[in-house]
């Protein structure tokens, strides 16, 4: 018998305040057997920090050639791509053909990922953004959200702080070009 998704239902009120986002969300990301409680919290996170208008999970770990998270036109065009992890440089050089804004959300990837870059095929390279968070905020996470949670989350000035269950976890965010510009 197959394993089956379990559904979280996360409710989050966003302050972006780096970007001028301040959204409630109800989300009910599903968890694959196969993904780890980090895996979902790091794109729960990638969700919160890209959000905009059309924003979505992706089938993701279910269909492969999708991202974790992605916003599409209605006609089907996908204007922002949300890989997690470390994806291979040729994913999000087919990335970043197909939508006009990549982006990676890693906790400890981004010196790997800009080493395979490197003299590799990879369409606009400099545009594909590195998102790293910090590992720890995701280990303490885990250890606090359990299938119905509500959370807030603030992300100023290159710190992301979350609070749930009164506790307020912090971690730093960075982001940098997967391949840097040439001068």
């Amino acid at each position: 018998m197959a394993l089956t998704a379990t559904v979280y239902h996360l409710r989050i009120e966003l302050s972006d305040v780096d970007r001028g986002v301040y959204e409630a969300l109800d989300l009910r990301p599903a968890r694959h057997p196969s993904e780890t409680m980090r895996y979902l919290l790091l794109r729960t996170l990638a969700y919160c920090l890209c959000y905009e208008d059309g924003i979505a999970f992706s089938k993701g770990l279910f269909v492969t050639d999708e991202p974790a998270v992605w916003t599409r036109e209605g006609d089907g065009r996908i204007t922002r791509w949300v890989d997690i992890g470390r994806p291979a440089i040729d994913r999000l050089h087919r990335a970043s053909k197909l939508g006009a804004r990549v982006a990676v959300f890693t906790t400890d990837a981004v010196d790997l990922l800009r080493r395979e870059a490197v003299g590799a095929k990879l369409h606009r390279g400099d545009q594909v953004e590195v998102w790293t968070l910090d590992g720890a905020l995701l280990d303490a996470l885990d250890a606090q959200v359990d299938r119905n949670t509500a959370l807030t989350v603030v992300h100023t000035d290159g710190q992301l702080y979350v609070t749930v269950n009164g506790k307020t976890l912090e971690g730093a965010v960075t982001v940098r070009p997967l391949v840097e510009p040439e001068a």
